[in-house]
């Protein structure tokens, strides 16, 4: 992690991750490695990607003269600064001046070109049985679209579009800056026409010139049968409008599928949970559990234990692409009565004693079933 304000530097060696004895070419070669990866073009997502990018800039001015380097190995950081040496990168105003100073705005993509437009991100909440079965939603969001009244040129119609005056047509403005490293030629966009060169002599009065404008979208997407909750479905091309004639982004609607009371999903099964009197478990019953196309009879045979999972065969969630639809798995709860009356506590008195070794004895024993259980 970077050094914070107050905190001691790291050692320049550490930061680079060369040995002490690498020589110049070795040095800079991990220099312009690193510093490529904290570029801010694929790290803007990053927030200590510049003040990364400063240290490895400090270590490597370091390393990179004789002097200060033969300083820092002697006395380390103290004796720099006492030799008065001090990083100072107040003079650029991005990193990416930075990188310019020491690679001179070399190896990256120059703007005020076609660039594609941003990705939006929207919402839809569906129920479960809708997701089973797929369903077509409306989902309404916020866009950058294209300026309807100047065709996205920035220009009142009518009015002419000229070479821009402040950059005079190329796109770029230079400045000149007193830096560490002696004097840098800044190259940025022009700020009056973005990069393109020209300029509208009159900016249209919808969008103010930029060529877009904020509206509101409507678009209909179809959700397929077995979308689980947090998946997302893409539209191509339907995010925010490109800058200079480039493509759109795409939309990504996100799904929540709401709980449904009377189920847990696990992949595409459905897992159920039917309560049952310990009387009707032992002589058998027929119980009613939930489907997604409604209640349906389920025979349970007599005997059956507490937890006993039984599975209806393809009632469950279809697959999202290939495979075989889920089961519904009916977990049984045998629920032993409470609060008997005095004529019941007689009746399960009477018939406790009738029960011998062999009625409780199960196809398997209980370390067997909790081995099972588990997953051993």
């Amino acid at each position: 992690m970077p050094a914070t304000s107050g905190a001691v530097p790291r050692d320049p060696y550490e930061v680079l991750g060369v040995a002490r004895d690498a020589d110049e070419q070795e040095v800079k070669k991990a220099f312009r490695r690193l510093a490529r990866q904290l570029h801010p073009d694929v790290n803007a997502h990053d927030p200590n990607a510049e003040a990364r990018f400063k240290e490895a800039a400090e270590a490597y001015e370091i390393l990179s003269d004789p002097e200060r380097r033969a300083t820092y190995d002697r006395y380390g950081h103290e004796g720099l600064r006492s030799g008065g040496y001090a990083p100072n990168f107040d003079a650029f105003s991005s990193i990416g001046d930075i990188f310019n100073a020491f690679f001179g705005g070399g190896g990256f993509a120059q703007r005020g070109g076609p660039e594609q437009g941003g990705d939006v991100a929207a919402a839809v909440e569906i129920e479960l049985a809708e997701a089973a079965g797929g369903k077509t939603v409306e989902v309404a969001y916020e866009a950058v679209v294209t300026c309807e009244h100047c065709h996205g040129n920035g220009a009142e119609p009518g009015t002419p579009i000229e070479t821009c005056p402040r950059c005079g047509g190329a796109g770029q403005l230079q400045s000149v800056a007193r830096t560490p490293f002696g004097q840098v030629v800044r190259t940025v966009v022009c700020d009056n026409c973005g990069g393109d060169g020209r300029a509208a002599t009159v900016p249209c009065e919808t969008c103010s010139g930029s060529g877009r404008i904020a509206a509101a979208q409507n678009v209909t997407v179809e959700i397929p049968a077995g979308i689980a909750d947090g998946q997302r479905i893409r539209v191509g091309a339907g995010g925010h409008a490109g800058v200079r004639g480039g493509p759109p982004g795409d939309l990504y609607v996100l799904v929540a599928v709401r709980e449904d009371e009377r189920f847990v999903r696990d992949g595409d099964d459905l897992v159920t949970v039917v309560d049952v009197a310990a009387t009707q478990a032992a002589l058998g019953t027929t119980v009613t559990v939930p489907t997604l196309d409604g209640p349906r009879e389920l025979e349970l045979e007599p005997g059956t234990q507490p937890g006993e999972i039984v599975s209806l065969r393809g009632e469950g969630m279809p697959p999202l692409r290939r495979g075989r639809r889920g089961d519904i798995r009916v977990v049984v709860n045998v629920v032993v009565p409470r609060r008997l009356t005095a004529e019941q506590q007689t009746m399960l008195d009477e018939f406790n004693a009738t029960l011998t070794a062999e009625n409780g004895r199960g196809p398997e024993s209980v370390f067997a079933r909790l081995r099972r259980a588990i997953g051993h």
